[in-house]
């Protein structure tokens, strides 16, 4: 009698084999290869500041390279001074008052998302994703057995979506509200009133939410970014804040954010940060500190730019015959609607989707941009405007010469 042959085994889990690779990493490394082999690229991919990191936070690192104190391991929840700082700013900024013990620093944004789903999200549990939505939210929560369930707000809503809209996805299932304002992809932002009413919402059904405030500098127009606990405090001990350096700062590659929130989450967090990755770089986190405790000055001088280049970008698309660009509000990305251009023909092609027409115009216009499927259903663009005037106009250019042979 032959023995029992055994089970087959994949190589790799299941858990990682479902998630997909970062949508907006992918076109952006994409461009990057084709500008490498000499291909005229224009990326309007990442959301990543093109300004350099300001000076007196590039000192501040170099200065801390010569110290060596910052050779050694720190605490794994951040430096003590940093996390005091972050509390400052944090106050400072959106008059939301917590400890340095309720701070935990993370290696960039992203870590805190996944550290805070993984916190706060058992296997089964529903995690209420507003769409449009950046990549990360639903593949960090699946990471951590969440479910995410989508909750579509399209153009002529804003981008936003309504409490009456969370409430008919609301299951006993649900656990956890994302909320992000101002927004990546979309650039809308909630106003205070629509932030309280839908924290109000949360708070009455028990449900956390975790906030994400990254943008928080980058609005326009006299606008506000709405702070979640600070509009609705009696949501405070079941909110949950991320926020970093990168989009604010231009410090993007430093990998520096953090999460700030009730002081078991952070605990729980920080035994998780411990067995994942230790400290964040020290060196990093020094420059971390001179940018939060610096002037913001060069914030103001890239919030115009960006400004500028916001205005003359929707500009230029809504010249298109076929896409709609509402004006964004926050953030560094203009999100059009292409929907009447879906099924129309360009240059003998059938345009199938979002993702399809994404192909298009980098195979014809060799102009790199986002398409909606990854942050959501499909129909829409997204194109930061994150980079230089003189590319920003070629690149729209070409998009709009292009688009303008579709029959």
């Amino acid at each position: 009698m032959s023995a029992p042959s055994a089970p087959t085994r994949t190589r790799v889990s299941a858990r990682v084999a479902g998630i997909a690779e970062s949508a907006t990493l992918a076109v952006d490394a994409k461009a990057k290869a084709l500008k490498v082999a000499g291909r005229p690229v224009i990326g309007f991919g990442a959301g990543e500041p093109d300004f350099p990191t300001p000076e007196a936070v590039v000192r501040a690192a170099a200065a801390a390279c010569t110290d060596p104190a910052n050779h050694r391991y720190t605490p794994a929840g951040g430096l003590p001074v940093l996390r005091e700082a972050i509390a400052a700013k944090t106050l400072r900024d959106s008059g939301h008052e917590v400890q340095p013990s309720q701070v935990l620093v993370t290696n960039g944004g992203k870590q805190a998302v996944y550290e805070t789903f993984a916190a706060l999200l058992d296997p089964g549990d529903e995690l209420l994703l507003p769409a449009p939505y950046w990549t990360t939210y639903p593949e960090a929560a699946r990471l951590a057995g969440g479910v995410p369930v989508e909750v579509f707000a399209g153009i002529e809503q804003g981008y936003k979506v309504t409490v009456e809209q969370l409430e008919a996805a609301r299951t006993p299932r649900t656990k956890v509200l994302l909320f992000n304002s101002p927004s990546n992809p979309t650039g809308a932002v909630y106003t205070p009133e629509e932030v309280r009413e839908i924290g109000r919402w949360a708070d009455r059904h028990g449900l956390w939410v975790v906030t994400d405030e990254i943008y928080e500098h980058l609005v326009y127009d006299g606008r506000r970014a709405a702070s979640m606990p600070v509009e609705v405090p009696e949501l405070a001990e079941r909110c949950v804040v991320l926020n970093g350096v990168a989009k604010t700062y231009a410090m993007t590659g430093w990998r520096v954010g953090w999460l700030l929130g009730p002081a078991d989450v952070v605990k729980g967090v920080a035994n998780l940060q411990s067995h994942l990755t230790s400290n964040v770089a020290n060196v990093s986190q020094r420059a971390a500190l001179a940018a939060l405790t610096g002037d913001l000055s060069a914030v103001a001088s890239m919030r115009e730019a960006f400004d500028r280049r916001r205005r003359r970008m929707t500009e230029m698309l809504s010249a298109i015959e076929g896409v709609r660009c509402p004006l964004p509000e926050g953030a560094f990305y203009a999100y059009p609607s292409v929907e009447e251009l879906i099924g129309r023909t360009l240059r003998g092609t059938p345009i199938t989707s979002s993702a399809h027409l994404a192909e298009l115009i980098l195979a014809e216009a060799e102009v790199a941009v986002v398409p909606g499927e990854a942050f959501g259903p499909s129909g829409y663009l997204r194109l930061s405007y994150a980079l230089a005037d003189a590319d920003l106009e070629e690149g729209v250019g070409r998009v709009q010469r292009l688009l303008a042979e579709v029959e």
